[in-house]
């Protein structure tokens, strides 16, 4: 269902901002410099969201990894203007592939690969692809299939197979085409070989992905911290740990926010970062069954840091490193030393082991310690540093990371998209889970830049086309900008990453 927004006429009042992560405090900031009043409401007792940096005796943990990379202009000087250009730095882009004991260069080199795979491995792979040239696969709109048809079963099952059913949680079989065609565009081991001998012609030659990259020197929660400080210096009230108990609306429009702890706000317009299913449920009066009904079909997919300390030494030059070993939960590993010196102490690094959990699993319910000592097994199982090395450990929780696209989502979501558009037109979704999308900071930093645009000015800006193109999202292309009032954004505007589609009945498993 494609329901068009209703328009929304300029607000007049004051706007509660729900969040304060990068799409909220974005928001916030672009609405006092408007003039307008404004109060954030955060649920936690931090801002930034995922997006934050975690401080532990004075250790700092970047949760997940934010490279400062952007296609659109307005987001790039919405940084520098929120911090100094003294305290970015431009950090190397390194990123390898642990599988068999070996490192091997992300992405993918097939050259690489194969040599690394050692000759007779390499004979069998190349073997394997030329079989699937001939045969290929008869169900290609799965990954599995997709990617098969591509690298061969071999190369699929060494380099794409485990660490993409670590993140998802469900059989590679059980994730669509679409997710593989728009992440790994225009490559394949035919593609590869060809460009590298520069065989191919121009418009198959494969994109490259961005080779450095700005990072705030105490990571990206500086920059979250610093937008904070903006909003309070310019007049503008942040309230923490406030949850939202109620969204009262009548007469097409919402009127007031309403606090768990009693506080009543009254709102003009409303910009939500909140996950969306949260929102819903928050309207009074409430939606019709429906529209609840699609609200708690959505879910989304948690994940975990466990760090450990351990000699500079024990560390490595990249930013992190995927996890393709079969035989270890941990999925990836950043070295926060190498994203910025000032996360770390000196004579020390910090490996922080990701893993992609659910809520209520084996390991989101285990202590810290056991935690700890799962890392420490695994980071010596990886031959990545033994576990003598390690002088400490801290665990980090992420709740809602990843929004699921599991099976029919998407009708999920234009169900309360249109409902919210036709019911309270001045409430305005944003980010990652405000949105249920897959969004990166940046993305998520120009939705609210829109919807502040539409709340100002009476702008049209569709903030639903800002998520996905068919380029990987860090490639360089034509930069992309923020329409102008008179100009909405189009389908063809579109920019970010999708994530994949999984199937309903694997969700409910879990």
């Amino acid at each position: 269902m494609q329901t068009p927004d209703r328009p929304c006429p300029p607000a007049a009042g004051p706007v509660v901002v729900v969040g304060a992560g990068p799409a909220g405090l974005t928001a916030a900031v672009r609405l006092r410099q408007a003039g307008v009043d404004v109060t954030v409401v955060e649920a936690t007792d931090s801002v930034g969201g995922i997006s934050r940096t975690v401080e532990r005796d004075g250790w700092r943990f970047d949760l997940g990894g934010h490279r400062f990379f952007t296609k659109v202009p307005e987001v790039e000087a919405f940084w520098h203007e929120v911090l100094p250009d003294e305290d970015f730095l431009m950090r190397p882009r390194m990123s390898r592939i642990l599988y068999r004991g070996k490192l091997f260069d992300y992405p993918l080199k097939p050259f690489n690969a194969l040599f690394g795979l050692g000759v007779l491995e390499a004979v069998r792979c190349v073997l394997s692809y030329a079989l699937v040239r001939v045969r290929p696969p008869k169900d290609q709109s799965h990954f599995e299939g997709w990617v098969a048809a591509r690298f061969g079963w071999r190369l699929y099952r060494f380099f794409f197979k485990t660490y993409t059913e670590k993140v998802w949680g469900v059989p590679a079989t059980d994730i669509q085409a679409d997710w593989a065609a728009q992440r790994i565009k225009n490559l394949s081991l035919l593609n590869a070989v060809t460009s590298a001998f520069g065989l191919g012609r121009k418009d198959e030659q494969i994109t490259t992905l961005i080779e450095e990259f700005q990072y705030p020197r105490l990571g990206p929660g500086m920059m979250w911290d610093r937008a904070r400080d903006l909003v309070l210096a310019d007049g503008g009230e942040i309230r923490m740990q406030a949850e939202v108990a109620a969204v009262r609306h009548s007469g097409g429009r919402a009127h007031t926010v309403v606090l768990t702890d009693g506080s009543v706000l009254p709102a003009a317009a409303v910009i939500s970062s909140m996950p969306m299913p949260a929102l819903v449920r928050a309207m009074d009066p409430p939606p019709p069954a429906a529209v609840l009904a699609a609200a708690n079909g959505l879910s989304f997919r948690d994940f975990l840091t466990v760090a450990l300390v351990v000699p500079v030494e024990a560390g490595f030059p990249d930013n992190w490193i995927y996890v393709h070993e079969p035989g270890v939960r941990v999925g990836r590993v950043q070295n926060f030393g190498s994203w910025s010196p000032e996360l770390v102490k000196d004579g020390y690094t910090c490996l922080g082991l990701e893993y992609f959990v659910s809520q209520g699993d084996d390991l989101w319910e285990a202590s810290d310690e056991d935690l700890i000592e799962l890392g420490k097994r695994e980071i010596a199982q990886l031959r990545l540093a033994g576990t003598e090395q390690v002088q400490a450990g801290y665990v980090v929780r992420v709740p809602k990371a990843y929004p699921v696209y599991d099976e029919g989502y998407a009708e999920r979501v234009d169900v309360l998209r249109a409902w919210l558009a036709e019911t309270v037109p001045n409430v305005h979704p944003v980010g990652r889970n405000g949105m249920h999308r897959y969004n990166n900071q940046d993305h998520s930093m120009l939705t609210a830049m829109l919807s502040v645009d539409n709340i100002v000015t009476g702008a049209q800006h569709d903030v639903w086309t800002v998520n996905v193109e068919e380029d990987y999202h860090e490639t360089v292309q034509q930069p992309s900008a923020v329409l102008p009032a008179d100009r909405p954004t189009t389908a063809g505007s579109r920019t970010g990453r999708d994530a994949p589609v999984l199937p309903r009945r694997q969700r409910d498993a879990a």
